[in-house]
């Protein structure tokens, strides 16, 4: 029997009210790859991860992660998934080693001093901030911290909500190297974003969202990788005709 892919949506709908959010979603990331998944706003990208999150229920279809429904046992699930979203919630008076140490204490995943702070660096956080509080933080260096932190905890499924929001093209291109790191130790890596750039330089597969089905899909191949220009037009074309 062939084992399901750690991160899987078949025929996923999902309605709030009567605007259907989520209609006859299907896609798939296999351990050790990462998907970019791309849209405009109110295409279901959010709501995509909130299912395997376990935060939203379909009305039908099958959700899954590492074969464990989100809906029906969402702790074992969340054990499994490390999430970064894009407004990440720290603590303003602790440092940023305090708020590493003290979110892996919580997850049951402690790391010693040297693995944070080894994190941090490999994050693009500069070595003078490690223990400087986070309230005087801006949103980039935030975001480095919360990189550290999800890359720190070594499970099977990482989930990421606009990763290189506020992050400048240095720390966006290191965040891609590190991302390329936690892949190749198996990883299903699942982001979703609207950099196009920043997901054709590391994302195996690129899909587009559009609402709530994926409307298309592209798989890197050869030394390009990815059609930039080609991408762009075909994604442009589809917001322009939802925004239409």
């Amino acid at each position: 029997m062939i084992p399901s892919p750690p991160i899987l949506l078949r025929d996923v709908t999902l309605a709030y009210r009567d605007h259907r959010v989520l209609d006859g979603l299907s896609l798939s990331v296999a351990g050790g790859s990462i998907t970019a998944l791309l849209g405009g706003n109110g295409a279901g990208k959010s709501t995509t991860l909130s299912v395997l999150l376990g935060f939203a229920r379909p009305l039908s279809g099958e959700a899954a992660v590492c074969g464990i429904d989100p809906a029906a046992d969402p702790d074992a699930v969340r054990r499994r998934i490390a999430y970064l979203p894009e407004n990440v919630a720290l603590y303003e008076h602790l440092s940023a080693t305090e708020n590493a140490d003290y979110l892996l204490a919580l997850s049951g995943q402690r790391q010693d001093r040297g693995a944070i702070t080894d994190a941090f660096a490999a994050a693009g956080l500069q070595e003078r901030a490690w223990n400087g509080r986070l309230g005087s933080f801006s949103k980039g260096m935030r975001q480095k911290v919360a990189i550290a932190v999800a890359l720190l905890r070594e499970v099977p499924v990482l989930l990421l909500d606009e990763p290189t929001s506020g992050l400048d093209p240095r720390a966006t291109a290191d965040f891609n190297a590190l991302l390329a790191r936690v892949r190749d130790r198996g990883t299903a890596v699942l982001m979703v974003t609207h950099d196009l750039l920043s997901a054709a330089d590391v994302a195996d597969r690129i899909g587009f969202l559009e609402a709530g089905r994926l409307a298309d899909e592209v798989a890197a191949s050869g030394p390009d990788r990815f059609d930039l220009r080609g991408l762009h037009a075909r994604f442009q074309t589809r917001g322009d005709r939802l925004a239409a």
